[in-house]
């Protein structure tokens, strides 16, 4: 994508999230790589408002917090940057605060492999981070670290992260964690649920390989 593009395609997907139900109001944030920089949508700016040229753009490399743009970026900066950094394969990072996956953090609960779709992630397990505020170093670390080689991680009491190496990719991880947090909170009402063996992901992760949302050029 080019900039302009990549710019238009954030704010689409900030829209997506409150219209997909996985986030509402200013919360939550969604940036991608852009060769050397990380595009970042700016803080406390209602998605409906968002425009693209008030997407902040920040170095990947240097001094941390430094950005260009008319405003701020969001308060969250840190873990998108932190991940962006630590993880090549990834080029999209999506933080939402949807009502079954935070209902799971603020349990302090990991997600188990209660459904096969949990593949999609590259884990048999979703990770709780441990809880720190909101927008510190010490969240990140934690986020980073709860989130591994994964594609999908839970902070607690806070809400969720997913990672893609295209935005769309992204967009489509956070509604099936949202999906499968629900499954995994529904199924405990009613008793313990069945838990999937590793080798069964194992299995599925391999057969997701040739499965699911595929990159296209440009995306």
């Amino acid at each position: 994508m080019s900039g302009l593009t990549l710019r238009e395609a954030i704010v689409a997907a900030g829209r997506d999230m409150n219209r997909l139900g996985i986030n509402h109001g200013t919360c939550g944030n969604i940036s991608a790589r852009d060769g050397e920089t990380m595009l970042i949508t700016p803080s406390g700016i209602p998605y409906d408002d968002a425009q693209p040229e008030m997407i902040a753009r920040m170095p990947l490399e240097g001094a941390a917090g430094a950005f260009e743009g008319p405003l701020p970026p969001s308060s969250e900066w840190r873990f998108h940057l932190d991940i962006l950094r630590a993880r090549n394969d990834v080029n999209a990072v999506v933080h939402a605060h949807s009502i079954y996956a935070t209902t799971l953090s603020a349990l302090r609960r990991d997600i188990p492999a209660v459904h096969y779709m949990i593949a999609i992630f590259g884990v048999n397990t979703i990770r709780c981070a441990d809880y720190a505020s909101f927008g510190t170093a010490e969240l990140s670390e934690r986020a980073v670290a709860s989130l591994g080689q994964g594609h999908g991680v839970l902070l607690a009491n806070h809400g969720m992260i997913v990672t893609g190496a295209t935005l769309a990719q992204a967009m489509w991880r956070a509604v099936e964690l949202e999906a499968l947090a629900k499954t995994y909170y529904l199924a405990s009402l009613a008793g313990p649920p069945v838990v999937l063996s590793d080798d069964e992901i194992a299995r599925t992760i391999e057969r997701f390989g040739s499965y699911g949302l595929r990159s296209t050029p440009g995306r």
